[in-house]
């Protein structure tokens, strides 16, 4: 049964190899055969066949141009009428002149008040020597001897309240300065006074004329 059977299969197989290639076969020429057909009637086709081109559309009328609207009429400006204007009115406007300011001086200050009068002298200085007794011929000046000078010399001392004679002055010169300063020199340092009393009783400056003092050379 196995052997039946396998004899058979194989015939089968055959047969359908060779009816498979038959087919081929056929098929293969019936598309050789068409396609040969097909070429040929598509170049008698080609031959016979005429392209005529289409028409050109119709070209579209240009458009209207737009109308122009008509100017519009001239008017002419209205004639020019000139008025002759009135003259400005020219206000003369007056300024004051300014005040006069006259300075016045300022106030004079009040005075100061008198100062009080001084202390009236009571008991006047007295020398406590002889002022003409204090100058002797050993005192004069070398420069007035070799000059041969001489002469009378006036003085008034000023007294403090110490008794000395504080300042000198010539009331009435001999004509030698020498002799003049030589004086003064001398009853400055040698002159001694009590001093001068007010009405309180206190010691106050006061002034005195000394005696003339006389410088003369002795040979003369």
């Amino acid at each position: 049964m196995s052997y039946v059977d396998q004899g058979m299969t194989r015939g089968r197989m055959w047969a359908i190899i060779m009816v498979a290639v038959l087919h081929a076969l056929i098929g293969y020429a019936f598309v050789t055969g068409l396609a040969y057909k097909y070429v040929k009637a598509v170049q008698e086709d080609l031959k016979t066949f005429d392209v005529t081109e289409e028409p050109p559309p119709p070209e579209e009328p240009p458009p209207e141009p737009p109308k122009e609207a008509p100017p519009p009429p001239v008017v002419s400006p209205p004639p020019l009428v000139r008025t002759n204007a009135p003259a400005p009115t020219i206000t003369t406007v007056r300024i004051a002149p300014p005040p006069v300011i006259t300075p016045t001086a300022p106030p004079a200050p009040p005075a100061p008040p008198a100062p009080p009068p001084p202390p009236r002298v009571v008991e006047p200085a007295r020398a406590r020597a002889n002022l003409q007794g204090l100058i002797t011929a050993d005192d004069y000046p070398s420069a007035a001897l070799r000059n041969g000078e001489a002469g009378t010399v006036r003085v008034r001392l000023t007294i403090d309240t110490n008794g000395r004679v504080s300042a000198c002055e010539v009331t009435s010169g001999s004509g030698s300065s020498s002799l003049d300063s030589t004086t003064c020199r001398l009853l400055r340092s040698r002159a001694r006074f009590t001093p001068a009393r007010d009405n309180t009783g206190a010691a106050t400056s006061d002034t005195v004329n000394a005696p003339p003092i006389r410088w003369q050379i002795q040979d003369q």
